[in-house]
């Protein structure tokens, strides 16, 4: 570990509770405002699937070693975390709200802007569904071009878009009393694919206009910063997972040997190179060994992930947002280390893409350079915010999530 001083803030914990594994960070502030981690818990993923809970008692237990890891790597004791959520059930939309100017100067104050921001916040959802983060896009004053700040201006009318990310009220309570039932508090939550922005863009990708894409075993997370704002998010419970089912399906092989062979010999392309060359595989004990070509694999493989990024693509498109992506696409998660996807997102999306990993963050290398690790760093950032600035974060709804 370094011999830097920390600041007098207490290690933050993130908690990531994923379909391939669990996830605890511990991470500090140095005295020059880098970002260190200080300890990795990790645990193979069971009772999880897709984001939400599946069988309480063994997703427990991976909690607990997961955190019981991370406590004696990091030499901390653990009493509270910053929890991740994702999940297909994820879904955000723009509700504008909008006041008029109350004051006989016509003149727009910090309570019209609060007042607006209240207006813009108080969106109808679904019964089952709760607001999980709500961020502020573009001001207007009397139906105008947008502005960024609109206090000292004059005008009738203050409106403001506002992002609402929200998602079903009971998987995200799952989690909760999931970590909970382990004897740990939950400080905040957060959306996986807005950690993993906060993790690995750029500033200059963000005023460029970017496209994360956060490829996770059971879901996959997007975030677009276009017009130096978020301007969506979402994510869909397709991953890495449903990859790995259709190789076993369709080659008639194991699950374990369907991840093996992704990983091994997996590719995002069919390869032309690899046309004519087979792989053996052992269909199991006693069995003799079978060919493979790779061909099959590789077809396999391209199709569910091609699927997977045009699934991400539709609401970009839709909402008229790829002219504005200059930075292009930036993929994290496990599933991004896969051979060639980088070329397949290009021809997707027409667009450059770069592999992304946490920046600006020291500590264990194995974490600051894998882009699986890029939702937790980021919540270790955005986790360090909160708790500098004393309250929770992108709209504070946990508390009233939970009481409900």
């Amino acid at each position: 570990m370094s011999a830097r001083k920390f600041m007098r803030i207490p290690p933050v914990i993130a908690l990531e509770i994923g379909t391939t594994k669990v996830c605890a960070l511990v991470g500090e502030v140095a005295d020059d405002g880098q970002l260190m981690i200080t300890g990795l818990g990790e645990c193979p993923s069971r009772g999880i699937r897709k984001g939400e809970v599946v069988d309480f008692d063994n997703a427990l237990t991976c909690v607990r070693t997961a955190l019981q890891e991370a406590e004696e790597n990091g030499q901390v004791s653990i009493h509270q975390v910053h929890l991740l959520v994702s999940g297909g059930h994820i879904r955000s939309a723009v509700n504008r709200g909008s006041v008029p100017i109350l004051n006989e100067q016509g003149e727009i104050t910090a309570d019209e802007m609060t007042r607006v921001e209240e207006m813009a916040r108080a969106v109808n959802l679904a019964p089952d569904r709760e607001i999980l983060h709500t961020v502020r896009q573009h001001y207007y004053v009397d139906d105008g071009q947008p502005v960024i700040n609109p206090e000292g201006m004059e005008g009738s009318k203050l409106a403001l878009d506002m992002l609402i990310l929200h998602g079903l009220r009971n998987p995200m309570r799952n989690i909760v009393k999931l970590v909970r039932s382990a004897q740990v508090d939950v400080q905040d939550v957060a959306f996986g694919g807005l950690c993993s922005a906060l993790a690995v863009l750029s500033p200059d990708e963000k005023r460029n206009g970017v496209l994360m894409v956060d490829l996770g075993g059971g879901a996959t997370n997007y975030l677009v910063y276009a017009e130096e704002r978020i301007a969506d998010a979402g994510s869909f419970a397709v991953g890495g997972d449903h990859v790995s089912n259709d190789i076993a399906h369709g080659l008639r092989i194991s699950q374990a040997d369907a991840e093996r062979l992704k990983i091994e010999a997996g590719s995002a392309l069919i390869e032309l190179t690899v046309r004519g060359q087979t792989l053996n595989i052992t269909p199991g004990i006693g069995a003799a060994p079978r060919p493979l070509r790779l061909t099959d694999l590789h077809t396999i493989i391209h199709l569910r992930v091609e699927e997977t990024l045009n699934l991400v693509l539709e609401p970009v498109r839709q909402k008229k947002l790829l002219p504005k992506l200059g930075g292009g696409v930036v993929l994290t998660g496990g599933g991004a280390r896969l051979k060639n996807l980088e070329r397949l997102v290009t021809k997707v999306f027409d667009l450059p893409c770069r592999i992304g990993q946490p920046r600006d963050v020291n500590g264990l290398s194995r974490i600051t350079e894998k882009p699986e690790y890029a939702a937790a760093v980021g919540m270790l950032r955005y986790g360090l915010r909160t708790v500098r600035q004393r309250r929770p974060g992108f709209g504070g709804w946990f508390k009233s999530l939970w009481e409900k």
